[in-house]
Parts: C-alpha cells; sequence; structure tokens
C-alpha cells in the first residue's frame, strides 16, 4: 500500500455481522422463492394484485430502514434511506428497458410476470458479485472511489446524449448478439409454449421465444448492474446496506412493473434526471477520494445527497406529467369513448 491509500480494510466498517448477512440472504431467498410460488401459474396481474404487492415491496424496506436507524443510528439510517431511493430511481430505468424487451419479443401478458421474475433473480446475482468486487476495489486501490465517479459520470453523459438525442429507444431482437449466439448454437421455434424454455421438437430440443427473451433480460442486467453498484456506493461503504438497498430494490420490481406500465412512457425526462443524479453522486465520489488525499476539499453529506436526489426526481416528475398533459388527456378521450 501507499501513503495514498487512505481507506485501508480496517477502516471499511460495516454494520453487516456474519449473523445479519445469513439471516438478511436468507430473507431474501424466502421472497424470491415467494414470488416464484405466486407465479407457477400464469396468469395476467390485475392492477389490484399488482398494487397489493407493490405496497409490501415498499413498506418492507421502509420499516429495514427504521431498524436500521433505530439500531445502528442516524447515519447508517439516512445512508440506507437515500442509497435505497437511488436504486429504486435506477430500477425504473431498468423496467423501461424490460417495458421494451417484452413488447419486442411479443411475451403473452401471462408470461410477463415470469420473465421479470427470472431478470430480478439474475440482477441480484450479478448484484452481489459486483458489490463484492466493489468491496475489494475499496480495499485494494488507491484510486478506487475516482474510478467509481469515472464510471457514473461516463453513464451520465451517455444518458445525457440519448435524451438530447430525441431518438425513442427501441430494441432489434435480430441484432442483440445473446439471441444470435443462442439461435447459432440451438434451434428455436416460432411460438411460446407457456414458460417453457425448450421444448422437444422432430427429435431435437429446441429453445422456445421464452428462452430467448429471459436471456436477453439477463444480459441488460449486467449493464444496469455496472451502474447501479458504483452508485450506491457513492452513498454509503458499507457493503452490507449496499447489497440491502439492492436487494429491496430490485424484489419490488415484478409488482412495480404492472402499477407503473402505463406511466412510464410519460416519464420522458426521467433520463435527464438519472444522468443529473449519477453525474451528482460521481461528483461526490471524485470529492471523497479528493480529501483523502487533500485534507481540505470539502466532502458532500449524505443527507445533502438525500435532498438533491429527492429534489431532482421530483422536478422530473413534474415536467414529465407536464409535458405529457395532451397525451393523457387524449388517451382518456379514447377510453371514454370505447365506453
Amino acid at each position: 500500500m501507499t501513503e495514498l491509500s487512505y481507506l485501508s480494510a480496517a477502516e471499511l466498517s460495516s454494520v453487516g455481522t456474519p449473523t445479519l448477512w445469513a439471516v438478511t440472504i436468507a430473507g431474501v431467498l424466502a421472497l424470491l422463492v415467494l414470488d416464484f410460488l405466486v407465479t407457477r401459474r400464469p396468469h395476467e396481474v390485475s392492477l389490484r394484485e399488482a398494487l397489493g404487492w407493490s405496497a409490501f415491496y415498499i413498506a418492507l424496506p421502509l420499516a429495514f430502514g427504521g431498524w436500521v436507524w433505530g439500531r445502528y443510528g442516524s447515519e447508517q439510517g439516512v445512508q440506507y434511506l437515500t442509497g435505497y431511493l437511488v436504486e429504486k430511481s435506477l430500477s425504473v430505468d431498468n423496467l423501461f428497458v424490460f417495458m421494451l424487451l417484452l413488447a419486442a419479443f411479443a411475451v403473452p401478458a401471462v408470461l410477463a410476470q415470469r420473465v421479470l421474475l427470472y431478470g430480478i433473480a439474475g440482477a441480484l446475482v450479478l448484484r452481489a458479485v459486483f458489490i463484492a468486487l466493489g468491496a475489494a476495489a475499496l480495499k485494494t486501490l488507491d484510486f478506487a472511489f475516482l474510478l467509481f465517479a469515472l464510471i457514473l459520470v461516463a453513464t451520465a453523459v451517455k444518458l445525457l446524449r440519448d435524451a438530447l438525442s430525441g431518438h425513442e429507444q427501441e430494441v432489434d431482437i435480430d441484432k442483440m448478439r445473446s439471441v444470435r449466439l443462442l439461435r447459432k448454437v440451438m434451434p428455436v421455434v416460432d411460438e411460446y409454449h407457456g414458460p417453457k424454455m425448450t421444448i422437444q421438437q422432430n427429435g431435437r430440443r429446441a429453445l422456445t421465444p421464452f428462452a430467448l427473451v429471459v436471456v436477453a433480460v439477463l444480459a441488460t442486467d449486467v449493464v444496469f448492474a455496472v451502474d447501479s453498484v458504483p452508485a450506491v456506493y457513492g452513498i454509503t461503504e458499507d457493503p452490507y446496506l449496499v447489497f440491502a438497498t439492492n436487494a429491496f430494490a430490485l424484489l419490488g420490481l415484478r409488482a412495480l412493473y404492472f402499477v407503473l406500465h402505463a406511466a412510464l412512457s410519460r416519464l420522458v425526462h426521467l433520463s435527464y434526471g438519472l444522468a443529473a443524479i449519477l453525474a451528482f453522486i460521481g461528483l461526490k465520489l471524485g470529492l471523497h477520494w479528493a480529501h483523502g488525499i487533500w485534507p481540505g476539499v470539502p466532502q458532500i453529506p449524505t443527507l445533502a445527497s438525500l435532498g438533491v436526489i429527492i429534489g431532482v426526481l421530483v422536478i422530473v416528475t413534474l415536467t414529465s406529467l407536464r409535458a405529457t398533459r395532451d397525451r393523457a388527456t387524449g388517451e382518456e378521450a379514447v377510453v371514454a369513448e370505447r365506453r
């Protein structure tokens, strides 16, 4: 280690004891199993069902945040709540991409929640891997915070550039590398066969479109993990809190998708907001890195970060709803005519 290694392994403290880690991981696995049991019989999700599960998956992490606050103090409590808000905001962007993928693959409505669940399970595994790598980087690399800052700023610039281009995001199945690779390895049938990934056809095992869309969703999980893990490490250096915020933000995505499905198309300024948030956290990380070398460099408090993030999300939500007000009025008129 050089003299610039101001963050040693001993200084990378965590509230996560072995018992707490074990209980948390067991709880996450139990919730995943519960979700798989709920979706074992494919069905179209009603708004009432989606709202019920969304309320549960919002109340649970908030209650956990209250426990963290009471057990470990306000500093850890604010870090957890801020990290959860950041991850939840980024997960809405995940949902938009999932929506595009489900539409591109023409996934039947009864199978949509099972596809989302596979995507969530894969995302949890990938986040766990990236969280472990991030913790290792913080312990051993002098410039880890600077590296994370550069990743976030680069992502923010990409989001801003895409938003300013004015082009709607599209998914071309034939150009996806994961899909092309699978088609080279195995034959693919044209029709869905429920949640089956493979079927027997003409004496050969063939993939179904369900398998293709699941792999496509898992491939996008890798990209999102690269962005989200450095973002939450910009809020807290505690690997346990990083894992908890990611897990709670992801677990409720299945139900949240069906609640926000119609509203997602109206959040036209979300990319601007996420770009601002990622750039802000990148700045926070950069200042934190510089402060370890030059103590006179100021740092951004976590509570101030929480205020900035909430402010940005409120602003882009209001401006998005205002910008798409005519669209919403038109949709209501069409519904009224059909009635």
